[in-house]
């Protein structure tokens, strides 16, 4: 039982990792910032904004010895949500776990280590493909011989279904990037043959559990027989346990609301049945989202809560008493066997491509999942997939947990960036330079040859090398990356019917009368990877008749300023969702300013509560769209107005527009 959990700075990361252990949680699961995750030091320029916002800062062993403090790693279960720095902070783990005396070979948790599904979700890649997966397969080698326990590699197919996979898609594209782990692991000849079953029994998969519970629950028993069915035939694994498909899960995210949050509570616990009911094919880990994750970061308080539902489920309930209530159901049986046929047939299609790593940098998968959300939104949108509080059954009483929005969440300490820009500084002060100088040639060698990296990544480690240093040594050796977007081509997604009609007529008039087509700039400005909802909005304007410019994820302020400029723009578009808004969208609007184009409106949507968006609109932001807003259409109509008023064209009475007080319904 774990909470996903981290924020702000090691030790107040620590602390609150103290408490949950206190109050019954059996291991930990480690949220890390975005500059972590990307391979940033708190004091470099992409991370303004980002330092403690979405998880913990770790910029050297300093920050793993604070984070694990007090905690003896030795008997800890310890799930890391890592990827591109997975080898980095497994490495600083490895160390501090030393450091308390602990036997590495006895070390039991998980690296998440999935890079492949961070092309087409997450967005928290650094270098292309193959070196990335090179990292994976060589922390899978290193570990399948030191540190037996581990499950070094954790096929995330959660991210997937948020990013808009169906279940067959969740399914087969997280088989797909399996199979291309473990080819690349067989093919590097880092794992003799007899020991490779090993490793195919360390892969563990992290799922989704969506709120459609019959569905779910045949997709996790179809998971089992694909899973089982690949790793006989593909790989030769002959022993059942070691083909025991084994997954953790974190219900689904993507389905909690803004509005009427309190629901949220019944979909999680309906999700949690999904992955528990099933003996044969029940989750091993469970962490549940808190309730309030669509408004803001979860306080201590929403975390118990959460916490609570898995202890009342396991040690009130009999769940966990019988064999599977599920064996000989009709319905059941006969759903699971669809879904494995469809999963196979995907699976086919992928690895005719070339495999997962060639339909990734196709733009294949990316496209595939684009289109699958654009098309779950519309079903959502015409009300034929009943949202509850959202698309019906909107009228509702106050609600208590609500009642002081600005209390609902915990805010990140604004000072915790700055002292993690301080801390960074006095440990490079502090330490060997020599020491840190030969640690960072020697990765760079090993990097350009075939030879593991681990042992210069732990080398690294021991020598105070920073996060930033050892990403920044492997950026020069392997170079950076930039992955399709996905909304090539897909123009059309949605009939739209009458609404969306008359926007496409508004954005034509509006077009008309300033004598040339509207343009529309949507940028993702900082680290945030999570580009779903600017997908969907990119792909819906261009629906609307918008000349849409969309660069992908991880833009500068400056970047996207520039472009503004360079397109001649008549509205910019942000989107932020890890917290960091009220740093990043001032700083477009400066720079907009500087460079002559302080006219261009700029609206923001993202999860942002009614204080910031206030703020925001003060700064000069025309107009702030939150998450309770599901229907993009009549945000794009409102854009419209908003392009209007700034360019000094009348309002027509039926126009949709912005009055500076609708940022936040």
């Amino acid at each position: 039982m774990r909470t996903y959990a981290g924020h702000s700075s090691a030790a107040a990361s620590n602390a609150l990792n103290r408490r949950n252990l206190a109050k019954g949680q059996t291991g930990l699961s480690v949220a890390f910032d975005l500059p972590t995750q990307l391979g940033y030091d708190p004091d470099s320029d992409e991370a303004r904004g980002e330092v403690g916002k979405v998880g913990v800062p770790v910029a050297h062993l300093g920050d793993m010895r604070a984070l694990f403090d007090g905690i003896a790693l030795a008997g800890m279960n310890t799930s890391m949500t890592i990827n591109a720095t997975a080898m980095w902070l497994f490495a600083l783990y490895q160390v501090v776990a030393e450091e308390q005396g602990a036997d590495v070979s006895s070390l039991a948790g998980t690296t998440q280590n999935d890079i492949l599904k961070e092309y087409l979700s997450r967005g928290t890649y650094v270098f292309p493909p193959v070196p990335s997966l090179r990292l994976t397969t060589d922390l899978i080698a290193y570990t399948a011989a030191q540190v037996p326990r581990w499950n070094p590699v954790n096929i995330c197919s959660y991210h997937l279904q948020e990013a808009g996979a169906t279940p067959v898609q969740e399914m087969a594209y997280a088989i797909c990037n399996a199979i291309a782990v473990l080819d690349a692991v067989r093919d590097s000849q880092q794992v003799e043959p007899e020991r490779f079953a090993d490793v195919v029994a360390q892969v563990s998969f992290f799922v989704n559990a969506g709120v459609r519970f019959v569905e779910e629950l045949c997709k996790m028993r179809a998971f089992v027989a694909v899973w089982d069915e690949l790793t006989l035939k593909r790989y030769g694994v002959v022993d059942p346990r070691q083909r025991r498909f084994r997954y953790g899960v974190q219900v689904n995210s993507l389905g909690l609301t803004q509005a009427q949050p309190e629901n949220n509570i019944t979909r999680i616990v309906l999700e949690l049945l999904a992955v528990t009911l099933s003996k044969d094919a029940r989750a091993r880990a469970v962490q549940l989202p808190a309730w309030n994750e669509a408004l803001g970061l979860p306080r201590p308080w929403d975390q118990q809560w959460s916490l609570r539902i898995q202890q009342v489920l396991a040690y009130e309930s009999d769940l966990l008493d019988h064999d599977d209530l599920f064996t000989g159901s009709v319905v059941v049986e006969n759903k699971t066997a669809e879904m494995v046929t469809a999963a196979w047939a995907e699976i086919e299609r992928v690895q005719a491509l070339g495999g997962a790593v060639a339909a990734i940098e196709s733009g294949y998968l990316k496209s595939a999942l684009v289109s699958s959300q654009a098309a779950r939104r519309a079903r959502v949108e015409s009300g034929a997939d009943v949202v509850v509080g959202v698309n019906q059954f909107a009228e509702c009483e106050p609600s208590p947990l609500v009642a002081d929005l600005d209390a609902a969440t915990l805010t990140v300490d604004p000072a915790a960036e700055q002292q993690a820009v301080h801390a960074v500084c006095a440990w490079r002060a502090s330490r060997d330079q020599p020491a840190v100088e030969v640690s960072l040639a020697r990765l760079r060698e090993t990097a350009r040859t075939k030879e593991n990296l681990m042992p210069a990544t732990l080398s690294c480690a021991r020598a105070g090398v920073t996060t930033g240093e050892w990403t920044g040594a492997l950026r020069e050796v392997f170079g950076q990356y930039r992955a399709p977007t996905g909304i090539t081509g897909l123009v059309g997604a949605t009939a739209g019917g009458s609404e969306l009609a008359a926007v496409r007529d508004a954005v034509r008039r509006t077009g008309a009368e300033l004598g040339t087509r509207l343009r529309l700039l949507i940028g993702k400005p900082g680290l945030d990877g999570h580009s779903n909802g600017a997908e969907q909005v990119a792909v819906r304007a261009r629906d609307a008749g918008f000349e849409v410019i969309y660069q992908g994820i991880r833009l500068t302020p400056a970047t996207i300023a520039a472009a503004a400029v360079q397109e001649d723009v008549h509205c910019v578009g942000l989107s932020v969702l890890s917290g960091s808004h009220l740093s990043l969208v001032p700083e477009v609007l400066r720079l907009l300013g500087e460079s002559g184009a302080g006219h261009v409106p700029v609206v923001v949507g993202g999860i942002i509560s009614e204080a910031d968006a206030r703020r925001l609109r003060q700064a000069g932001v025309a107009a702030v769209f939150t998450s309770q807003e599901y229907d993009i259409t009549p945000m794009l109509g409102r854009v419209v107005g908003v392009i209007r008023a700034a360019y000094g064209l009348e309002l027509p009475e039926n126009e949709l527009q912005d009055t500076g007080q609708r940022g936040a319904p």
